[in-house]
């Protein structure tokens, strides 16, 4: 059985519609996936984009997403902790919860939602990097699965 994420608001390789990017209203868009591995306690999640001019952009870092959760909601709360115990952290914006893309003019830009199936909770401080969790989930990985989508100016 393979671990999948999917989004029913652009095709994986599709155009990501203005309404999740700082050209429209910057909501996140909605994400769904299939049944983890078993021992998973949590889901973590990063959205980023690799083609940005400074290197690797982070636009959502978030954590502690539980175990039973299947999907996240189109337009996500930006808190830093919601109400099921899903955390968020700083994105490369400085800001908590999602920010969509927002590329320079030119070539079109890949945006990689990524989701990590963990065989345990994470104790991260409010505000955490995109590093901070790549280090906090480093060897606590049980499966992996992306989507990526495209948005260019």
């Amino acid at each position: 059985m393979s671990f999948t994420i999917s989004s029913p608001s652009f095709s994986s390789g599709g155009d990501i519609a203005k309404k999740f990017t700082c050209d429209g209203a910057d909501v996140s868009p909605a994400l769904s996936w299939t049944a983890p591995p078993a021992g998973t306690k949590s889901f973590a999640l990063l959205a980023d984009d690799p083609d940005a001019p400074v290197g690797n952009w982070n636009h959502w870092t978030l954590w502690n997403l539980p175990a039973g959760a299947r999907s996240l909601p189109e337009a996500s709360s930006k808190d830093a902790r919601l109400p099921n115990g899903t955390e968020q952290g700083r994105n490369d914006f400085r800001k908590t919860g999602y920010n969509g893309p927002c590329p320079p003019p030119g070539k079109p830009h890949r945006y990689y939602f990524k989701l990590f199936a963990l065989d345990q909770n994470l104790n991260l401080k409010p505000g955490a990097s995109k590093k901070e969790l790549e280090a906090a989930i480093k060897g606590h990985i049980l499966a992996q699965a992306e989507w990526m989508g495209r948005y260019g100016r």
